[in-house]
């Protein structure tokens, strides 16, 4: 039996494809749904039992799950918003969670693998290596990516990060990401501005070593981030491992590589960065793949064309899902 918390959710319903993909259901999902249409990422998926995130740690604590013999817990349940603000809500939602859930998963001889995240790096002062002899140093932006860092700290401190394996994602996107709000990747985003008016606004830069719209970013197709998650399952061994592409690609790649996947020409204007986040925006990203690449992932990944076209025709052209 695996568990899936954040099942529901964009990376992890994906997840969850992946296993069906691989001919197991055997999978308890633990979400929160409320009230946006975040079900809708369910309705393809073959899994065992479904559980409100509010009520999963008690039942856990009262042994619930005993009988169901966990094999691994996939911890992909977390509030992934960059801009949140409320930092008690964050710690207790993305760190306290996770430390109860490390600490039962460990008890219980049952592999945890759980979502750290690539905003632990800051502005990349420190560089974008996975190596967990060097996370203390490393300055998150915001008070996600720190909610994720004292996570990482904790698990070493305790000596159970070796334990346990924690997937740094980068800039992720693809099917199953319509619930997200404004955290939805720029990929759809796009895709909606020119469904409308026919053309993409993009940031400015506020940097004279970056040309308007050439921030770099590494993007990675979330069919791609949910296989390398998985190959955890498989390789016993633990840490920190950034899942990325190894390759920086800027917005107007992006951009314009969606006006392909629509066969629609290109028309692209920049605006203005808002203040509010100016001093928190990541100019550079780039995650070092050769850590997962050493554990024996071998499998080639999607390039940003042929992911943006296979993500607008084949789910955003008629608003599919996974599964469906």
């Amino acid at each position: 039996m695996i568990l899936v918390t954040g099942g529901a959710g964009f990376i992890g319903s994906v997840i969850v494809w992946a296993l069906n993909q691989r001919g197991i259901d055997d999978i308890i999902i633990v979400d929160h749904l409320g009230s946006s249409e975040k079900w809708k990422n369910l309705t393809g998926l073959r899994f065992t039992d479904y559980c409100e995130k509010a009520d999963f740690l008690s039942y856990l604590d009262k042994g619930a799950f005993d009988s169901h013999k966990l094999e691994a817990i996939l911890h992909l349940g977390a509030c992934s918003s960059t801009t949140e603000t409320d930092a008690s809500y964050l710690i207790k939602n993305n760190f306290e969670f996770s430390k109860a859930l490390a600490l039962w998963a460990t008890s219980n001889r049952a592999r945890f693998i759980y979502a750290s995240s690539a905003a632990t790096y800051g502005d990349g002062e420190h560089g974008f290596d996975d190596n967990s002899a060097d996370i203390e140093k490393l300055t998150p932006l915001n008070i996600y990516g720190y909610s994720k860092q004292l996570f990482d700290l904790w698990l070493k401190r305790k000596g159970l990060l070796d334990k346990c394996v924690g997937i740094k994602y980068f800039n992720v996107f693809g099917p199953n990401e319509y619930h997200k709000g404004s955290m939805r990747s720029f990929i759809l985003k796009s895709f909606e501005q020119i469904e409308k008016s026919g053309e993409v606004q993009l940031f400015k830069s506020h940097r004279p070593d970056y040309g308007h719209g050439e921030q770099l970013r590494d993007f990675i197709y979330v069919k791609d981030a949910a296989e390398m998650t998985l190959h955890f399952l498989d390789k016993q061994i633990g840490g920190l491992f950034n899942v990325a592409t190894g390759i920086t690609r800027n917005w107007n790649d992006l951009v314009k590589a969606t006006f392909a996947a629509m066969n629609k020409p290109d028309r692209i204007s920049y605006v203005d960065m808002p203040d509010s986040i100016r001093n928190q925006y990541q100019y550079f990203t780039c995650g070092n793949i050769e850590r997962i690449r050493q554990s024996g992932y071998t499998k080639p990944l999607f390039t940003l064309e042929e992911a943006i076209n296979d993500y607008v025709k084949n789910y955003l052209q008629n608003t599919s899902y996974l599964g469906n």
